[in-house]
């Protein structure tokens, strides 16, 4: 059978303003999760097969120095604004706000200073929660207002990692907070994730241009490989000529979850078959963006293994990108008096 390595501590701990640490939370069934507070990062994530064997489900590294050397956005906490802005800049009440370029010559996921390279304070913790708080101030990455953040991530009774987030604002501001861990159901080791059995509650998503910025409409997945709603393995129609996936280099795209938003609702659901692991995505954002880790930097993890590409898939629960320019889209403006909320939960268990 096999057992849940943990990740020493001591090769996150650094001595700062704000402490650098690597916190480990456990429920009564024994999964596992690690998280420093490094850009509220999930570092590992232990879950049980159908065997009892326990594998570590999320790509990510054993050393804060590592993190901290590279520029990817394993495990972390994603703000101000998850996904994109196009052109690195948007208008809010008749004024434009020019942000950090980090990517074509648009934002991503709030500038290469964005909330996963910042060091969240502790705010308290037990065996099975962590609560985490970050103040943003006004201009930090061209966005206005000064943001006060509130993360909770929970071991829950039944096997799920929740995540809760509430923010508010002196001034008006977009938020669009997401989880952005790397999974990869069969382990870290295991290699491609092509064979993973993917379902997503969506009849639409969002098509982009080459800059993977969203053309302003919504297009149905009907007929097209973004079709999901029945299950299917994600690497079956990966290939197929299809414009959105070669601008892509596979699936890098925005889902509309059905239901209301703001409501909790089932979001997606993945199988690997061979372990029997499952992952049910709950949330009450309106999108789901699912990214097959196309052309990613082969890069040197946990436990000596090495990552290539689409060894590992994201499911990040969010708004739409560029909605700050994108009138037709819901609204990710917060202003003063009111407080922004979003959640997702993964729910892990067994496919018998």
């Amino acid at each position: 059978m096999k057992d849940i390595h943990l990740i020493p501590a001591e090769s996150f701990q650094s001595e700062e303003t704000v402490p650098v640490s690597l916190f480990t939370l456990r429920n009564r069934h024994g999964m596992t999760a690690q998280i420093t507070n490094y850009g509220g990062r999930v570092v590992s994530l232990w879950v049980p097969d159908r065997e009892g064997n326990w594998a570590d489900v999320v790509l990510g590294y054993d050393s804060l120095a590592a993190y901290r050397a590279k520029t990817n956005h394993y495990g972390a906490t994603i703000g101000r604004y998850g996904n994109r802005i196009a052109g690195g800049q948007f208008e809010l009440d008749e004024k434009i706000y020019p942000l950090q370029f980090n990517e074509k010559g648009n934002c991503l996921h709030g500038g290469r200073d964005g909330f996963h390279n910042l060091v969240w304070k502790v705010a308290s913790q037990s065996e099975e929660q962590l609560m985490l708080t970050l103040l943003s101030p006004d201009g930090q990455m061209g966005f206005p207002g000064n943001l006060s953040v509130v993360m909770v991530y929970t071991l829950t009774e039944d096997n799920s990692l929740l995540v809760n987030y509430e923010a508010t604002t002196d001034a008006p501001t977009p938020v669009n907070l997401t989880h952005h861990s790397y999974f990869n159901l069969a382990g870290t080791d295991a290699g491609s994730i092509e064979n993973h059995l993917l379902t997503l509650h969506a009849d639409h998503f969002v098509p982009t241009d080459d800059q993977m910025i969203p053309t302003g409409v919504l297009c149905p997945v009907d007929g097209t490989p973004m079709d999901f709603r029945d299950q299917k393995r994600i690497g079956k129609d990966m290939q197929q000529p299809y414009e959105p996936l070669r601008l892509g280099g596979g699936y890098d795209h925005t889902w509309v979850i059905q239901g209301e938003p703001g409501i909790e609702r089932l979001a997606a659901e993945v199988v690997e078959p061979v372990s029997g692991r499952t992952m049910r995505i709950y949330t009450d954002e309106p999108g789901v963006q699912f990214f097959t880790g196309n052309n990613v930097e082969e890069a040197h993890g946990k436990y000596g293994i090495s990552y290539g590409n689409r060894s590992a898939f994201c499911l990040e629960t969010q708004h739409f990108p560029d909605s700050p320019n994108q009138s037709a889209f819901p609204s990710t403006i917060l202003r003063p008096g009111d407080t922004y909320r979003s959640m997702c939960r993964h729910a892990f268990g067994v496919a018998h």
